[in-house]
């Protein structure tokens, strides 16, 4: 008998876990024991950066681990749909001074030691409507822990695009405040020479020695810049900076900024927002999970009702053998309905209609931002947009002007004064040139965003 018990176990347990594992548990990447991230060894275009990110990032490694999580979540709230199996076994020894005999039954003695094993599988047939809101509950928690990893994916995107971008602001400033030096050298040399010739006063080579000085801090500051940007890159990537790299760090770019033409209408821009924004959806994710919670919360006033079958072996009670057992199997039904649980249920109930009623404001409030952070971002898109445009001939004018400002000064009816005049003009012009392109795409990278896109394959 025990044999035929253990081969019953045996087989209903696969079958059972089986069934256990039937929700599909999400495709992830597997978990990476430790961070080991090799650098680069090309130049990192956008699209890589991103591919990277997605891979490494911190934020969305924990993401893929809470989704991990949510699949175990689900499996908890399905497990009131399947059969459970429960097995048990137990030997007792009792002291002879605690039997009592039968005083009708002088030759038998109660055994003082008694044994039993028992597996019974049992399962819920009716749970007050709990067991199909159990699945619904399933489905919700899975879709929603895939929203939530969505919105994670999608920051991690924006912000790689952003630190992206601020990073190619800051090697091309370097390139600006660069030139502005060459340019500030060459006055100085101009006017040491003209000095030494006797055409100019000692003035104008302390003025051009002061200029000189005053525009290196702009070019410290741009090379700082950068420094931290690639930094931020780095983190963003995941890529541990080495400790003995204090200067530049081994990340190196393709990008460079660029105005993508392409125009965004607010209406347009509103409704997709309102379409895809995954935060939305999984707020609506949130609020069906909380009706489900008051369908679970108002099961406990109803009664709930179980069958169940069981085979087991437990040993003679009339004889001292142990050997010698009693078998056989059992089938039958159990129901119970809690008559008064001093307001237990109502309790709960409360709670779970307010929690309802919460996640539906919140519904209401996370639209209205999404609308707000459209808006925001479709103005900010605007006005960037706007002062590229301004800015299209600025610099071309700058050239010119720095151009006919030496030509009048080499003729000697212009003035130092205006040479750099117009040398700090087109300085001006090629850095306002530059932060406008910058502006524009970071703009354009926010408002996608906000509209719940993704980056393009092309990288823009």
């Amino acid at each position: 008998m025990k044999r035929i018990i253990l081969s019953l176990v045996a087989t209903l347990l696969p079958a059972l876990a089986h069934a256990a594992a039937k929700p599909a548990r999400p495709n992830l990447p597997p978990a990476k024991a430790a961070n080991t991230v090799a650098w680069p060894t090309t130049p990192l275009s956008l699209p890589d950066a991103v591919e990277v990110a997605l891979r490494q990032n911190s934020a969305v490694r924990k993401s893929q681990s809470d989704l991990e999580a949510a699949h175990g979540v689900v499996v908890q709230a399905r497990a009131v749909q399947f059969p459970r199996v429960t097995g048990s076994i137990n030997h007792t020894l009792i002291d002879q001074g605690a039997i009592e005999q039968a005083p009708f039954a002088a030759g038998i003695r109660t055994p003082d030691q008694s044994w039993n094993v028992r597996v019974q599988i049992t399962q819920s047939i009716y749970e007050g409507g709990k067991i199909d809101s159990a699945k619904r509950t399933a489905d919700l928690t899975r879709d929603q822990a895939l929203l939530q990893h969505q919105t994670i994916l999608a920051d991690t995107v924006l912000a790689v695009r952003v630190n992206y971008d601020d990073a190619l602001l800051a090697a091309q400033q370097i390139l600006v405040q660069d030139a502005s030096l060459e340019l500030l050298k060459k006055e100085l040399q101009d006017n040491q020479r003209r000095f030494e010739a006797g055409t100019v006063p000692r003035f104008n080579v302390l003025r051009a020695e002061v200029e000189l000085a005053n525009s290196r801090p702009r070019l410290i500051r741009a090379r700082n810049a950068l420094r931290i940007a690639k930094n931020n890159l780095a983190n963003l990537l995941g890529y541990d900076v080495p400790r003995a790299i204090v200067d530049d760090i081994p990340l190196q770019l393709t990008g460079k900024l660029e105005a993508d033409p392409t125009d965004i209408e607010l209406p347009i821009a509103l409704a997709k927002a309102l379409e895809q924004r995954t935060e939305l959806a999984a707020l609506r994710k949130a609020e069906r999970l909380r009706k489900e919670a008051i369908t679970a919360a108002e099961a406990g006033r109803k009664p709930s009702a179980q069958v169940f079958a069981g085979v087991g072996s437990h040993s003679s009670r009339f004889s001292q053998h142990l050997t010698r057992d009693v078998s056989g199997w059992d089938i039958g039904w159990q129901a119970s309905w809690n008559i008064f649980d001093g307001w237990l249920v109502k309790g709960k109930v409360a709670e779970a209609t307010a929690l309802h009623r919460k996640s539906e404001e919140e519904l209401d409030d996370i639209s209205r931002r999404i609308e707000l952070d459209v808006r925001i971002g479709h103005s900010h898109f605007l006005e960037a947009r706007e002062v590229l445009e301004s800015q299209k001939k600025v610099q071309e004018q700058a050239e010119e002007a720095l151009r006919l400002a030496n030509a009048r000064t080499e003729a000697g009816t212009g003035t130092q004064l205006d040479v750099l005049n117009a040398q700090t003009a087109l300085t001006i012009a090629r850095s306002t040139q530059i932060e406008a392109l910058h502006a524009l795409s970071v703009a354009r990278a926010r408002l996608e965003r906000a509209m719940g896109l993704m980056l393009k394959t092309d990288g823009k």
